[in-house]
């Protein structure tokens, strides 16, 4: 559902920019670094805290069981928003500096950056030269903002660059190259997390690890030869990998784990069938008591409601799950924003994240 450059733009608010495709077809989304986890509601034992050769990347963090530990030995759990427009736009759409402050005035510590594959792969057809100074900009305001920075590879096109850039069921050699470069890049920096891949669906969990055909037409790269290729690029910050139902589902992966460290476990609630509280220890909750859990995308693109927010939060809080809302950016409750203007004000179910956010 995304066309090339020239259309990118025109169809964003069509296409919702993050959006998994629900069963009817229709699309649907999808500061204080270090601060006490212990504040934060329940959740699963920090435990003693990481040792000297805990491997993190400088001034980031490390994973010791469910826990993340900043490089001050503080348990930390993430709390923020995401910022689409990056993955149809390779200017992007309405960043700037103050863009990341106001984020802070809410006292999110995170924020998540939508990426395409295209405009950075030289190669590319749709390769645009300023676009990883683009990205390295938003890095630099939004941790000047106190922001951490999650990376996020949001469109991509099936490994063949005759294929229009769009989400996808899951990774492809493409992508591969593509952390291998952001992972050499931004390994210096450990307040750079990167999430290797936006919504993974309609595959089978061995596929999703392992890589092989993806059942319409190309072939997946998996989960773990994404994650050695940040590692084998010298990157050791954290790497957070989404389950598959457009990320929801989390259940396969104790039998299908991503051999590696450092790893955060990602989820999108959205307020769908099968992806209702009923679902939700199977689908991660279970998981965030030995592993940790972040739901980094999460809302409700069926109406201007506020519950399902309110739900997953204070679920979130009570399983010491982190999370970033979708999304930074104006256009409509069934976008679904947070915000309903580019001053920041926020939307109804902005005031709800903004209200958790600011009692951290």
């Amino acid at each position: 559902m995304t066309l090339r450059v020239g259309a990118l733009v025109a169809l964003a608010a069509v296409a919702a920019a993050c959006g998994p495709l629900g069963a009817d077809g229709s699309a649907v989304p999808g500061s204080s670094n270090g601060a006490d986890a212990g504040s934060q509601g329940a959740g699963p034992a920090e435990g003693t805290g990481p040792t000297s050769t805990d491997a993190a990347a400088p001034g980031g963090y490390s994973v010791r069981g469910a826990v993340v530990y900043d490089s001050s030995g503080n348990a930390h759990r993430f709390h923020g928003v995401d910022r689409p427009s990056l993955e149809w736009s390779s200017g992007g759409d309405h960043l700037a500096a103050s863009d990341y402050m106001r984020m802070a005035t809410w006292k999110a510590d995170v924020v998540r950056i939508a990426l395409n594959q295209d405009f950075w792969l030289s190669d590319s057809p749709t390769f645009s030269s300023s676009y990883a100074t683009v990205i390295d900009q938003q890095v630099a305001w939004a941790e000047a903002a106190g922001l951490d920075v999650i990376l996020d590879l949001h469109w991509s096109d099936k490994g063949d660059y005759q294929q229009m850039p769009a989400q996808q069921r899951m990774a492809d050699a493409h992508s591969q190259t593509f952390w291998g470069q952001v992972a050499a890049r931004y390994k210096g920096d450990g307040h750079v997390l990167f999430e290797l891949y936006n919504e993974p669906h309609d595959v089978p969990w061995d596929v999703w690890l392992n890589g092989g055909a993806s059942g319409n037409g190309f072939m997946v790269v998996g989960m773990q030869d994404l994650y050695d290729t940040v590692r084998q690029a010298g990157a050791e910050n954290l790497v957070l990998i989404g389950g598959l139902q457009f990320a929801f589902d989390l259940s396969g992966v104790p039998l299908h784990r991503v051999q590696g460290h450092n790893i955060v476990w990602a989820t999108h609630p959205y307020n769908q069938n099968g992806k209702q509280m009923a679902n939700w220890d199977t689908a991660f909750g279970n998981l965030a008591m030995t592993d940790p859990v972040m739901a980094t995308e999460f809302g409700d693109t069926t109406g201007c409601g506020t519950n399902y927010y309110s739900q997953l939060i204070a679920y979130a809080d009570a399983h010491g799950v982190s999370w970033s809302g979708w999304a930074w950016y104006v256009s409509g409750c069934q976008f679904p924003s947070i915000i309903s203007d580019w001053s920041g004000t926020p939307t109804a179910a902005g005031q709800v994240e903004k209200a958790a956010l600011e009692g951290y």
